[in-house]
């Protein structure tokens, strides 16, 4: 058995960059209040046009 203990990107083509770990993971945290900001932002968008076209 020739392979090392330390886990290696096998999926990179240059030998260089094989003998590297992989690059940790993300995780993409989504926060709760994402939808109320973005109906805030609508509405809030909605508001000044329909404002600006009145006056």
């Amino acid at each position: 058995m020739t392979r090392r203990l330390v886990l290696t990107n096998e999926a990179a083509g240059h030998p260089f960059r094989r003998s590297l770990p992989p690059p940790p993971r993300t995780r993409r945290v989504r926060s709760d209040d994402s939808d109320w900001r973005l109906f805030a932002l609508s509405f809030a968008a909605f508001f000044t046009c329909f404002y600006s076209f009145i006056f």
